[in-house]
């Protein structure tokens, strides 16, 4: 397995393939999950003569199971170190969720040369904890309740959320995949209990607003409006205004988990976006 080190002494586990000379795209996973969330869209775009990496987020899946550094700062320092020691010019980095915050982040900061395009799904920008800047956000107790389901029993509540909202499987007509669900659970608890509670916080409260208004390079926003983890409404609409070059493309009736439910809907828009 392949690992970089960082600063700090963490470990980041990462996913490498396709020729080195190929355009890469860098994938993001979200909250509490991996870099196999991405297995099906780096095979596709593997295939498709691109470079595919993704990493586990310090404290997820391989990496380091850290105490401290479980926020976007860091997050995001981590991510610079994995670009520099790979050499990543011109890359694409696609993010998921809390991974779409990490993706803001990161490019925000970036060094010239680094970041081609960016993409958003599902993601957690511009904030998503309700406040008298965030009306329309979710209340605290929402994620206190996340934290409190972590620490009183991390393996069921690590069920119960790709069982029920996550992918969408609680509405109606759905037809629910144990496999899928099972992989959720799998990804999740490889990963470091305190570094998930902690994460929570990191990707509920930070504030990417003045990290959308800097980035200058091309943005694709994808967003389900049936996402019951990351409401539509509070957060895809309003990245795209924040963003100097930003699109917007929203998916009807889809979940937050778009990427695994839907992937022959996501994958040829990723590619058509990268393409262009």
């Amino acid at each position: 397995m392949s690992f970089i080190k960082t600063e700090d002494g963490t470990e980041i586990f990462y996913k490498d393939w396709g020729a080195r000379d190929a355009q890469p795209i860098v994938f993001h996973h979200g909250w509490p999950l991996s870099a196999d969330d991405w297995d099906n869209q780096m095979m596709y775009f593997l295939d498709k003569g691109f470079r595919v990496i993704a990493h586990d987020r310090r404290g997820h899946g391989r990496s380091t199971q850290t105490y401290t550094g479980n926020e976007m700062d860091t997050y995001a320092a981590d991510v610079a170190e994995l670009a520099e020691k790979l050499d990543l010019k011109n890359a694409i980095h696609v993010g998921h969720s809390t991974g779409g915050g990490e993706v803001a982040h990161y490019v925000a900061r970036a060094k010239p040369g680094r970041v081609a395009k960016a993409v958003l799904i599902g993601a957690v920008p511009p904030i998503m904890v309700k406040s008298e800047k965030n009306p329309g956000g979710l209340p605290i107790e929402v994620f206190d309740s996340f934290r409190a389901a972590l620490v009183a029993n991390r393996a069921q509540f690590f069920l119960d959320v790709p069982a029920g909202p996550f992918y969408g499987y609680n509405r109606e007509g759905a037809k629910p995949s144990q496999g899928v669900i099972e992989n959720w659970w799998r990804q999740g608890m490889m990963g470091g209990a305190k570094a998930h509670y902690d994460c929570i916080k990191a990707f509920s409260e930070t504030d990417f607003t003045e990290d959308l208004k800097r980035i200058e390079v091309p943005v694709l926003i994808m967003h389900g409006d049936d996402d019951q983890i990351v409401p539509y409404a509070d957060s895809a609409p309003l990245s795209a205004k924040l963003l100097k070059n930003g699109t917007l493309k929203t998916y009807k009736g889809l979940p937050h988990g778009l990427c695994t439910t839907h992937p022959e809907i996501i994958n040829p828009d990723l590619l058509d976006f990268i393409k262009s």
